[in-house]
């Protein structure tokens, strides 16, 4: 059962608009900037290194999600001036703060995808 002060939390992200941190939380939570929360729980990364470990993600889009990161303060960004620049990201610690709650979703989707998968055979054959 969620205490008051998580429910109350919860029920202000849920009003969109009328939460600042609606926009951050969406961002946060998309389906790229998990995958990149879950590749750089591992450690830094280079760009590339990135785009590689995700798969079926676009140069454009992942640079986005990573711009959206760094200003969230959950990815930090690390260029050295190098010819060409030398670009890593990795985790801050509030970015590392999240990862804990995040792995354990990944954990509960491991622990349950057997059930999910037949839950969706189940539907499709209707």
């Amino acid at each position: 059962m969620a205490e008051p002060e998580q429910l109350a939390s919860a029920l202000r992200l849920l009003q969109g608009d009328g939460c600042p941190l609606r926009g951050i939380f969406d961002e946060a939570t998309s389906r790229w900037a998990t995958l990149i929360m879950a590749a750089l729980i591992t450690g830094p990364h280079r760009f590339a290194e990135l785009r590689d470990r995700l798969g079926g993600i676009s140069e454009k889009m992942l640079a986005q999600k990573l711009k959206a990161m760094v200003r969230a303060g959950l990815v930090a960004r690390d260029a050295k001036p190098t010819v060409p620049p030398q670009v890593t990201y990795s985790l801050t610690e509030l970015g590392a703060s999240m990862a804990g709650p995040l792995t354990g979703l990944f954990r509960w989707f491991g622990s349950h995808g057997d059930e999910l998968t037949r839950a969706q055979r189940a539907y499709d054959a209707g």
